[in-house]
């Protein structure tokens, strides 16, 4: 594909800066493009621009104006379908049928799902009697929160970014995005289907560039920002944290997981296999809510191992444009060393290498890209840093468990509380593991199964707040009470 630049979008227009930086295609390392650096200075236009439209044009239309609009911006997502799975293919490597079933579709859909939603989630009202004996009405108003600042992370570019565009301008509010810098393709490309779909200037702004020390910490701290929206690592979100902390602005963080599967021995096996093997493989792992540990009741535990073993085998790593490809490339050859890291530390500390464990072998096309092997660990103790922490890469540790209290603690025991999955045909088994695993979502007999309605996030060190439905009205509005007497 021919080398593109990816400017600034600020105010309805195309913005550069002076630092650019490299742009690359992780299954090949081939230059895609170049990306523009946003300084203090573009990122303050940004925020002004944003700030201006929210007071002029963006204010003045009627919800069902507005809401008009985003179902355009859907429609248009939906008429360049085949540029943004490309250039989302290109930028992440992941494999094309992904793109195409996951996540455009889903990125269309959250514009609608938002648009529609904010049309009929009605405000709450009360009638009173005053200490005089009159009555009076409160009724809640919603408004925008204001100029909206969204940090969007690298391994869904599109869906997890709309997933916070959609109702924040729903809503009301203007945004400014800032991409990883890792995959600037599909924000970019957006911007382009605002400004097509009558989308008014500054609504909707993208400034490029890295985190500290650029786009990310000048959005992040500037006080014309009133709200932070990010999804990402702990670490990061920590740091927003403490910049939105000047000004008292709210955040909504959804953060890393170190996420278990349990897979009890009334388990269906065939079932779990498939299931798990989505959860731990899909997306080559680089997927928030995925699986890195799983616990088998230990009557199934050696059946389950070999046909897990068996689904891995089956998976094709490959050039994401081919046929038949399931596995793309890890985002980029610096995360790839990340992930090798892990698989170098898990030999040292004993593990029994079931599946995988390196480099696969790539046609020679592709010999510069950054591959590793879809990777079975087991035998490590619950200590070791790779059943600890959250490694980012397709693979997973097994390890039996005996009682249900056993896998309770076994699941809980780490910092995070993003996502887990329970896998068993006994009704009261999964009712009680709902309630007693410390996650923001818990899938019993699935995986990756989501009603947008509904409340996601993270518990403990997984995040701060909810997201989905009404919840995503809740952070992206202001509710004022209006006392009237009568």
């Amino acid at each position: 594909m021919p080398v593109s630049e990816f400017r600034h979008f600020i105010n309805g227009e195309w913005v550069s800066s002076e630092r650019t930086f490299e742009n690359r295609n992780p299954a090949d390392n081939s230059l895609i493009g170049r990306v523009h650096e946003a300084d203090k200075a573009t990122v303050d236009a940004a925020v002004k621009a944003a700030r201006a439209a929210l007071q002029g044009p963006w204010s003045q239309l009627t919800v069902a104006q507005r809401t008009a609009l985003l179902h355009k911006v859907a429609d248009g997502i939906e008429r360049r379908n085949d540029e943004f799975v490309a250039a989302e293919v290109a930028d992440t490597g992941k494999p094309h049928h992904l793109a195409v079933h996951l996540d455009i579709p889903r990125g269309a859909a959250n514009f609608k799902v938002f648009a529609d939603l904010i049309k009929n989630v009605p405000a709450e009202s009360f009638v009173m009697d005053t200490p005089d004996g009159g009555k009076a009405v409160n009724y809640a108003v919603r408004t925008p929160r204001g100029v909206i600042g969204v940090v969007c992370p690298w391994n869904l570019p599109l869906l997890l970014m709309t997933w916070k565009v959609g109702p924040a301008l729903a809503c009301g509010n203007t945004v400014i995005v800032k991409p990883s810098e890792e995959t600037p393709a599909t924000a970019t490309l957006l911007a382009e289907v605002m400004n097509e779909a009558g989308i008014p200037p500054g609504v909707y702004n993208v400034v490029h560039g890295f985190g500290g020390d650029s786009a990310g910490e000048f959005l992040t701290s500037h006080p014309g920002v009133d709200g932070i929206t990010f999804t990402g690592e702990t670490g990061t979100g920590e740091v927003i944290m403490k910049a939105a902390a000047n000004g008292i602005r709210p955040v909504s963080l959804e953060l890393g997981g170190k996420n278990a599967g349990i897979v009890f021995a009334d388990a269906d096996l065939e079932k779990a296999v498939k299931g798990l093997g989505r959860a731990v493989f899909e997306n080559s792992g680089q997927v928030c809510l995925g699986t890195e540990r799983i616990y088998v009741q230990r009557p199934l535990f050696d059946r389950f191992v070999a046909a897990f073993k068996v689904h891995a085998q089956g998976i094709k790593v490959g050039d994401p444009n081919e046929s038949g490809t399931t596995m793309g490339p890890v985002i980029s050859l610096g995360h790839r060393e990340k992930v090798l890291s892990y698989y170098r530390q898990a030999q040292k500390d004993g593990a029994t290498v079931v599946h995988g464990g390196g480099v696969p072998d790539v046609p020679v096309h592709l010999a510069e890209g950054a591959w590793v092997e879809p990777t079975i660990w087991t035998g490590l103790p619950e200590t070791s840093s790779v059943v600890q922490e959250e490694i980012f890469g397709p693979c997973c540790h097994i390890a039996p468990f005996d009682t249900e209290e056993e896998a309770v603690v076994l699941a809980n025991n780490t910092p995070y509380g993003l996502a887990s999955s329970v896998w068993t045909s006994d009704l009261q088994t999964a009712h009680r593991m709902g309630a007693a695993l410390e996650v923001g979502i818990c899938w019993i007999n699935s995986w990756f199964l989501r009603d947008l309605r509904t409340a996601f996030g993270g518990s403990k060190q997984s995040g701060i707040g909810r997201e989905g439905g009404v919840h995503s009205l809740e952070f992206y509005t202001e509710l004022r009470n209006v006392c009237v007497r009568l």
